[in-house]
């Protein structure tokens, strides 16, 4: 396996991720929503693009530094017919939350969907190693972001619009190499379900999607050669990010009118609460 950067370039990944199955058909679920997606150059956040876009959704896309992999992506959405615009910057930055939240109301019509995505992670064996400006980092990328730029978002959306947010397995059982990484999750998962007692009011709804094991760049590029990666879950594999992708379309659609505040487990059959 090639060394990849944080947090990784799916392009030079030597097993590519399988983004949207061959067999998944879209029904027009989405038809003339905008969604903006956080970390959708690749992995979890490229293919719900793409199946938002197999939906009949027009996509804006959030990412830090992966231009390749961000192009592939608007191709792969044009390809199933819908607008894509791509944005390059760090979501820590407020101005480029500002950005992002303007350009994708002025340039595709205002926004129907925020899936907040993007996130980073530093696996570290030893608390006592863990280094200042990584947990500050992972706390900055991961909530703190994900808060303001929501609060950007909020004043665009109307009733039956939604926002998406992905937490993690980790955010309920914890992970032993993963300490700030899981608590962001848990605050991920906090912030859900205050949002939604916030906004349920006014008819926009708030969810949460809490993936497993799933392949994707961040997984080499912050944990290496993992040949066994996923194996610790009963289905004794990892996920792909096509198999997590369909749980954003229903919460996205008007599949899901009667739920907020809840979050969707998909983790290869770990059992966890709430």
């Amino acid at each position: 396996m090639e060394t990849l950067e944080r947090p990784g370039l799916q392009v030079k990944m030597d097993k590519q991720p399988e983004i949207i199955k061959d067999s998944y058909r879209g029904s027009r679920k989405l038809e003339g929503k905008v969604a903006l997606i956080t970390g959708g150059d690749s992995g979890i956040g490229q293919a719900v693009a793409v199946h938002f876009a197999r939906e009949g959704a027009n996509v804006a896309i959030a990412y830090l530094s992966e231009d390749k992999d961000a192009e592939i992506t608007k191709k792969f959405v044009e390809d199933e017919g819908g607008k894509c615009i791509i944005m390059r910057g760090d979501l820590r930055d407020n101005s480029y939350c500002d950005e992002i939240v303007n350009r994708t109301v002025s340039e595709l019509g205002g926004i129907n969907i925020l899936v907040n995505n993007a996130a980073t992670q530093y696996p570290t064996e030893d608390v006592s190693e863990i280094k200042y400006e990584h947990i500050k980092e992972t706390f900055d990328t991961n909530i703190v972001s994900m808060i303001y730029l929501t609060s950007k978002v909020v004043p665009h959306l109307d009733k039956g619009d939604r926002i998406i947010n992905t937490t993690s397995v980790t955010g309920y059982q914890g992970h032993e190499l993963m300490i700030d990484y899981s608590a962001t999750k848990g605050a991920i998962t906090s912030f859900t379900r205050a949002l939604s007692q916030q906004l349920v009011s006014k008819g926009i709804l708030v969810n949460g999607i809490a993936p497993g094991p799933i392949w994707t760049p961040l997984i080499p590029a912050t944990m290496g050669n993992v040949p066994d990666f996923g194996s610790e879950v009963p289905m004794k594999r990892p996920g792909q990010p096509s198999e997590v992708a369909p749980g954003y379309v229903f919460l996205a659609s008007e599949d899901s009118t009667y739920i907020s505040g809840q979050v969707i487990h998909i983790n290869g059959g770990v059992v966890v609460g709430g």
